[in-house]
């Protein structure tokens, strides 16, 4: 008990593992002093049957909530054991049904007792405990179908290292990372354009000395992701968020949403009421991206790249 003390709630999964195998080792004592021939994780099995139904594993399955291998499993060492017995289905013979053996049924005859004496002694642990296990439990597994305790982990991760995450303006320094991140990406789903080139070879002159501007994520301090917003003339939107990418080695940090967000608010600071961009709907995670910051599917002007097959814009005053 003193270790989970020292650790705390990150060894949960062990103290309630210690807990059932405690639970399990005294129930399959229980069920050798009633005399009656069950193993502890045979029972949620047993019960169903116990009603007096024929059943299909997988109805059984369902109903307990077992995975339907699991079941099977079981099913196949209870009829060893001669507690259940297996038949065709009369309507549909491809069907193996399962009911309790004779067997089966003398132990549903004796195992009234065990219930009744099992109840009463579960009773007086509740009555001695301050809080209510039965509850709790019932609690915790609808909090945890709602969103599973992994993809919590997952959410707490992610928050954890966004606050790692810095964007920064672009410096010449960074002109080899802005090239080499676009690159990656591009050739990895489309092939480089000639635009794609005039930008990347040349990203003070084509998109900063024209009103752009580009951000650079860093992560622990090391180039993470960039974006550029490109000054848009002559057209409906003022700026063109272009040139997104993010390395494969830190996908999954929230880089993306923060080089979004950090790419709206310079665009305030610019001035700019209205952004726009290409994309290709090839690329589902950078879709969802850009609807989560606001960007909705637009017919926009005339596009440089044979990749491009969907235009989205957002105004700005709308966030």
């Amino acid at each position: 008990m003193e270790f989970f003390n020292q650790i705390g709630k990150v060894a949960l999964g062990s103290r309630l593992r210690r807990l059932t195998e405690k639970i399990t080792e005294d129930a399959a004592q229980i069920y050798r002093l009633y005399r009656i021939e069950l193993q502890p994780k045979w029972f949620p099995v047993y019960y169903v049957l116990s009603q007096g139904e024929l059943k299909t594993i997988t109805a059984i399955a369902r109903e307990i909530g077992h995975s339907h291998p699991s079941v099977s499993k079981i099913i196949r060492e209870m009829v060893k054991s001669g507690l259940v017995v297996e038949e065709k289905d009369v309507t549909d013979g491809r069907r193996n049904m399962v009911r309790l053996s004779e067997k089966g049924q003398e132990v549903t005859a004796k195992i009234q007792r065990q219930y009744q004496d099992v109840s009463s002694a579960l009773e007086e642990v509740s009555a001695q405990a301050t809080h209510d296990l039965w509850k709790a439990v019932e609690e915790w597994e609808f909090l945890l179908e709602q969103k599973s305790l992994l993809r919590r982990v997952q959410e707490q991760q992610k928050q954890r290292e966004s606050r790692q995450v810095q964007v920064v303006d672009y410096t010449p320094p960074y002109a080899a990372v802005f090239k080499a991140l676009n690159e990656e990406w591009i050739s990895t789903y489309f092939k480089l354009e000639e635009a794609d080139h005039r930008a990347l070879d040349n990203p003070e002159g084509y998109i900063l000395a024209k009103g752009g501007h580009i951000l650079v994520a860093l992560y622990e301090g090391e180039p993470a992701g960039v974006c550029a917003l490109l000054k848009m003339e002559d057209s409906a939107y003022d700026y063109e968020l272009a040139k997104m990418a993010v390395s494969p080695r830190f996908q999954g940090k929230n880089i993306g949403w923060l080089l979004g967000q950090a790419a709206l608010q310079k665009a305030r600071s610019l001035g700019a009421k209205t952004l726009y961009l290409e994309s290709n709907t090839l690329l589902k995670p950078a879709i969802g991206l850009y609807q989560k910051l606001g960007f909705k599917k637009v017919v926009g002007p005339a596009t440089p790249y044979q990749r491009c097959n969907i235009q989205m814009a957002l105004t700005l005053d709308e966030q």
